[in-house]
């Protein structure tokens, strides 16, 4: 984890938009003066922490933070990493001395679930001194690279395990990138489903006399967890979602690039303004109220709204905090927050969750933001703030403030609003422009004494940056009041005899009937519409206050890896338009709610809603790229598949898949709905989702993993569609026997991951130990490789899957380079060089056939199918290298792999390209 100096992060400059301006130069953290007098004028007087701990609050504030890890994924697999790191590395660097004192190793976050969260304090300038820190950095660096470890700084842990979500929930994360948090929740999402799956294979094939792989020591104890609250409604697999969200297009994309390691089924990734996020159709059978037809809409069980801030405390790391803050950084931001508050509270379900976080001090963007939400959503008695007290309790926190002062932009500080009204009326309204009533303490709003539940971190509690967090609860449906509007008071019922009276009193003719009427319409004004018609309600909502088009908000980057993308947020407003369709099995019981909140029927005649609807691209010539009317590179739509679709039907023959794994979940990415290149897999919810919101203008910028890849091969015979290795986990359990091949023994999987394409003809399948003569025999194409759980020395301790490719000559792991790497390191504690035979071969052909095939004319069939071998373990081979680059940086580069004109294209150069500058930022970390 890494400080870069001079980076535009929440707490750097709100000039320009994201991606814009010029790259900061590199600054280290110790050469920037640590100094902002308003910055710390404004904090001591708000008394943030007592007087006693003041001067130990800001010497950790000018410290540099620690760098901190989280072990990622399922449980079966973040834990066998963990203990890795606790018996390899932990004692060779705790024995390390420096200055004759035992260096400090890494160590476990106490309030983190199972010690999944570490950090490490020693400098750097030890660190690059000693050689066990070399081979612990480098551990880090490979299972980073294949995603069982995420860089992520400690506090940004704290909102995803407030939220409690359990399995099967339906989630939300409003502004997601750049993905750590979203992480987080999916794993949650997914909690215990590898453990439901094997016992609910495992009894099937019990039930049909077929023998079953041992499972190991993790996944036995996770049944058993399982048994009473798990999820076990779709086979073992989740029936939950996570919808994870940012508005800036290029963010969103770097979004799919890190959560997509987790290879998750049931996340959808969209490009939306979180102020106005479109409420989602669910294709259940519409309601029937008086005759008219209603459709229904999604909501959340648990929202996260990790807002932009003004980045005030990540001081530690963001070092433009102590030259640039101002108090207008905050000012701007407010309207911006308390609107994707709002609407989150609007989309939850009723008993449901939003969690409301910055890494900003400042009450403005936090107890403020707090208090007017629900006051606009119409008081604690709808919404009320959980104490969180008693959870993660050794996380060292204060309460939330009840009373607080506001600076303006000149830096005077105001303790109330009628000091700020009275200023207003004394000396006009220079410096106060920015200010409302909204952003002070009120003691007439019932929320007011309750806001001491809100959470606040701080740097010298536990050596962390400062972060806010609040956890709301819907208690009852609310109707938000529009933005604008103030408080009116309730009027007093009146009787009609008073009104009859009162008209008769206004007419001079009581007999005339035309005077009693303009009396009765001068008692009881016509409503008016302030507002054009056709205005959506979520526009109408957000008209009063309007960000301008030079506002910007900066989103705090605490995730290490955000460091790469710490720039402003440009919100944007992208609607879509309602549409019906029937409802698939399974969706009845989803939770929805009518009417629908604002943002539901959302106008496509206004300019700022007009998006281009899913519909076949235009051809394009070599080079060129496609773009939609808003300049951002068009994006196919999802087409999912007939499940008798002729490309499908050979996948189940070939790979002998189990009737009972859901067919009529395979979908790709292209206009004509036809399976050129890749097939992707969905959870049924998720399928839901993108059929019912098809033509609606919702942006969906991901969904589902990859579960196939076409793959050239020599034999009508093979089977075309390989699985891939992000879907292997998902469908491995359902493959018949006849496509696998198991392996106990250490030895073989480690001949495996060093050599590329060893042969299998001739006598070559004597040299795969174990193995040998089942791949000798197993047809050509793609096989699943079990690596069973054994008891002996040889032995591993927990079972894995890897995706194994049989050619007509050699055998071959479809792993990219890294993972081979860091299956090595992790396993065998070694950094062996990988042979490929790949290359050997094609030398060693082309040469036999310059020799003989002038004399031998039986030479000529025996080269071609050489040649032909050879060109088939080169095409895996490439195949299998993209991968490499797919898996470290995206989308974009699987576009490159899959090829411009199949249609499953998801990413253009230009978004590659600006997200591999935002990489390249990034530090290495320990």
């Amino acid at each position: 984890m890494g400080n870069r100096g001079g980076k535009r992060g929440r707490g750097g400059s709100r000039g320009g938009g994201r991606g814009g301006g010029q790259r900061s130069i590199r600054t280290d953290y110790s050469e920037v003066p640590k100094a902002n007098a308003q910055y710390e004028q404004y904090y001591n007087e708000l008394g943030l922490v007592e007087e006693a701990e003041r001067e130990d609050f800001w010497t950790a504030l000018r410290r540099e933070l620690p760098n901190s890890f989280r072990f990622t994924g399922s449980k079966g697999q973040a834990l066998p990493v963990q203990q890795l790191l606790k018996d390899r590395y932990i004692p060779e660097i705790t024995s390390i001395e420096h200055n004759g004192e035992l260096v400090n190793p890494p160590n476990a976050i106490s309030w983190f679930p199972d010690q999944l969260a570490w950090q490490m304090t020693t400098p750097k300038s030890v660190v690059r001194k000693f050689p066990p820190f070399a081979s612990f950095q480098k551990f880090l660096v490979s299972e980073t690279s294949v995603g069982n470890i995420s860089r992520q700084e400690v506090v940004s842990m704290i909102p995803p395990l407030l939220m409690d979500v359990k399995p099967g929930m339906t989630v939300l994360d409003l502004c997601a990138a750049p993905g750590s948090k979203a992480a987080q929740l999916i794993e949650m999402v997914h909690g215990g489903e590898e453990a439901r799956t094997r016992k609910v294979v495992r009894k099937m094939k019990m039930d049909q006399g077929r023998e079953t792989s041992p499972d190991g020591r993790l996944t036995e104890e996770q049944m058993k967890e399982e048994e009473q609250n798990g999820d076990w409604s779709d086979d073992g697999r989740t029936t939950g979602l996570l919808i994870a969200n940012d508005a800036d297009y290029k963010r969103a994309h770097m979004l799919v690039h890190q959560m997509k390691r987790l290879n998750s089924p049931n996340l959808i990734v969209t490009n939306h303004d979180a102020t106005m996020y479109p409420s989602i159709k669910l294709p259940t059978d519409p309601i029937r109220e008086g005759g008219e037809t209603r459709n229904r809409y999604l909501k959340f069980d648990r929202i996260l709204a990790d807002v932009p801030c003004s980045g005030d405390g990540t001081c530690r790391k963001n070092v433009n905090v102590w030259k640039d803050w101002n108090p207008g950084n905050a000012l701007g931001l407010f309207s911006t927050q308390v609107r994707i508050l709002v609407r989150a509270l609007q989309m939850l379900k009723v008993g449901g969750r939003v969690v409301y976080s910055t890494c900003s001090m400042n009450p403005v963007e936090n107890e403020a933001v707090v208090a007017t939400a629900i006051d606009r959503c119409g008081g604690m008695s709808k919404v009320d703030i959980i104490d969180c007290s008693s959870a993660l309790p050794e996380l060292k926190r204060r309460q939330g403030f009840n009373d607080w002062k506001v600076m303006d932009k000149q830096g005077r500080i105001w303790p109330s609003w009628q000091a700020v009204e009275a200023e207003k009326a004394k000396n006009g309204e220079e410096g106060l422009g920015r200010l409302s009533e909204f952003m002070f303490p009120s003691t007439k709003r019932a929320e007011a004494g309750s806001l001491d539940r809100c959470m606040r971190v701080y740097g010298h509690l536990q050596d962390t940056g400062a972060f806010f967090i609040t956890v709301l609860e819907k208690k009852i449906e609310i109707k938000a009041r529009p933005e604008a509007e103030s408080k009116k008071p309730e009027p007093e019922p009146t009787s009609i005899m008073d009104v009859v009276k009162e008209i008769e009193a206004k007419t001079t003719n009581g007999s005339d009937p035309l005077q009693k009427i303009e009396a009765a319409d001068k008692i009881v004004q016509p409503q008016t519409n302030d507002y054009a018609e056709g205005v959506s309600a979520a526009a109408r909502q957000n008209q009063e206050n309007a960000p301008s088009s030079t506002t910007t908000a900066v989103k705090r980057e605490h995730d290490t890896e955000t460091d790469a993308a710490m720039s402003t947020k440009r919100l944007k407003t992208r609607d879509g338009i309602e549409v019906e369709d029937p409802a698939p099995q399974g969706d009845e019981d989803r939770q929805v709610h009518w009417p629908p909140p604002p943002a539901a029927q959302l106008d496509a005649s206004r300019p700022e809603t007009q998006t281009s609807l899913p519909s076949p691209a235009p051809p394009l010539g070599e080079n060129q790229k496609q773009f939609n009317k808003n300049k951002q590179p068009y994006e196919e739509p999802f087409k999912y598949l007939d499940p008798d679709q002729p490309d499908l039907r050979s996948i189940y023959e070939f790979y002998d898949l189990s009737p009972v794994f859901p067919r009529d979940r395979f979908m790709v990415r292209n206009a004509l709905g036809h399976p050129s290149k890749t097939i992707y897999y969905t959870s049924a919810l998720a399928r839901a989702i993108l059929t019912a919101n098809a033509s609606s203008g919702i942006k969906f910028v991901h969904c589902g993993v990859k579960m196939f890849v076409k793959q050239d091969v020599q034999s009508a015979e093979v089977c075309r569609w390989r699985i891939q290795s992000e879907g292997l986990p998902v469908l491995e359990a359902w493959v018949g026997e006849k496509r696998v091949v198991r392996l106990w023994e250490r030895s073989t999987l480690r001949a495996l991951l060093v050599e590329m394409f060893p042969k299998v003809d001739g006598k070559g399948w004597k040299g795969l130990g174990e193995i040998g003569e089942r791949v000798r025999d197993v047809g050509m194409g793609c096989c699943v490789l079990r690596v069973e759980k054994g008891d002996g020395r040889d032995s591993f301790s927990e079972r894995m899957v890897l995706p194994l490719w049989r050619s007509l000559h050699s055998l071959n792991l479809m792993l990219p380079k890294e993972d081979r790497k860091a299956m090595l390191l992790r396993l065998y504690n070694e950094d062996t060089p990988l042979m490929d035979h790949s290359k050997e071969r094609f030398h060693d052909s082309k040469a036999q056939s310059n020799a003989d095939i002038k004399d031998e004319p039986d030479a000529i069939k025996d080269e071609a199918e050489t040649n032909a071998d050879v060109k088939d373990e080169l095409a895996v081979k490439e195949d299998v290298e993209g991968n490499v680059a797919a898996a470290g940086l995206g989308e974009h580069v699987e576009a490159r792999e899959d090829g411009a004109g199949d249609g499953d294209v998801e990413m253009e150069d230009d978004v590659l390209s600006d997200g591999l500058k935002q990489e390249e930022e990034v530090e290495d970390g320990v």
